[in-house]
C-alpha cells in the first residue's frame, strides 16, 4: 500500500488530445509510480466535474479549432471553478490550445474577440503564418526542448512570468523571445513533444509542487533519466 497518491486530471481528453499531449500524463504516471507514489487518472469533460474529484495536477492539451468551440463554451460558463482551484494551489500544465483558452482573450484574423477563462494574464492574436518547428528554451527548470505548431501569437501581461527564454524557435509570438507562462502553480506552453517526456526536471517540478501542497513535505528519490536525456539531446540537435 502506498503512502502517497497524486490525482491527475485530464481536461477535455476527447476534444483536446490530438498532438500526443497525453504523453505528459503517461510521463507523470511513470515518474510517480517509479518512486512508489500512487497515481490516479480522472478524465474531466467539464470544469463542473472538478467539484467531485480532488485533483492535485490538471493537464490540458491541444485540439482542432472545431473542437475548441465546445470547450471554450464550457470554460466561459465554469471558469470560476478553475480560477478558484488555481488560487488554492492546484498544479496545472496547459499546452497550446488549452494554454490559449485559459487567457484573457483570443483575437481572430477577422478581428473578432473570443473570450477566455481569464485565469492567465495573456492575450492571443491570430497570426498570418504558422510557427512550426523544434524549440529550445532556457528556463529556471533547466533547458527545455519541444516542438511547436501554432498560428496564434501570445503576449504576456504584467501578472505572469514566462516559462523561459527562446534559444531556438519562435516561442509565444516570435517577437519578444518568451516561451510559455508561469502563474502560481500553473504552467502554459506551446511545446508539444510531449513536453514532460523529454524534460524530466519540469515533470518533477510539477510532482514536487503537488506533493508539497497535499502532504506539506516532499523528498523525491532520483530516477535514471538516461533515456529521457538521450531523447532531449536528439530533439535539441534537430534543425529548426
Amino acid at each position: 500500500m502506498v503512502d502517497k497518491v497524486i490525482n491527475v486530471g485530464h481536461l477535455y481528453p476527447k476534444q483536446m488530445n490530438v498532438y500526443g499531449d497525453m504523453g505528459n500524463i503517461i510521463t507523470l504516471k511513470y515518474r510517480l509510480e517509479s518512486r512508489g507514489i500512487g497515481f490516479r487518472y480522472f478524465a474531466v469533460d467539464s470544469l463542473k466535474e472538478m467539484k467531485r474529484v480532488n485533483l492535485d495536477i490538471v493537464i490540458g492539451g491541444g485540439g482542432q479549432d472545431s473542437n475548441q468551440d465546445t470547450v471554450q463554451s464550457d470554460i466561459i460558463k465554469n471558469s470560476e471553478i478553475l480560477i478558484q482551484e488555481c488560487n488554492d494551489g492546484l498544479v496545472g500544465l496547459m499546452i497550446c490550445g488549452m494554454y490559449q483558452l485559459l487567457g484573457n482573450k483570443f483575437v481572430t484574423s477577422e478581428g473578432s474577440v473570443i473570450k477566455g477563462a481569464g485565469l492567465l494574464d495573456i492575450d492571443t492574436v491570430a497570426g498570418r503564418e504558422r510557427l512550426i518547428g523544434n524549440v529550445v528554451v532556457d528556463s529556471s527548470f533547466g533547458e527545455l526542448v519541444g516542438f511547436e505548431n501554432h498560428s496564434g501569437k501570445t503576449y504576456l501581461g504584467d501578472h505572469v512570468e514566462s516559462l523561459g527564454r527562446v534559444v531556438k524557435g519562435a516561442g509565444n509570438n516570435g517577437e519578444d523571445g518568451t516561451e510559455g507562462v508561469v502563474y502560481k502553480n500553473f504552467f502554459g506552453s506551446y511545446m508539444h513533444g510531449p513536453l514532460l517526456a523529454k524534460n524530466p526536471r519540469l515533470a518533477d517540478e510539477l510532482i514536487k509542487r503537488s506533493i508539497l501542497r497535499k502532504y506539506n513535505n516532499v523528498k523525491l528519490s532520483g530516477l535514471d533519466d538516461a533515456l529521457e536525456y538521450a531523447a532531449h539531446k536528439i530533439a535539441k540537435g534537430r534543425p529548426r
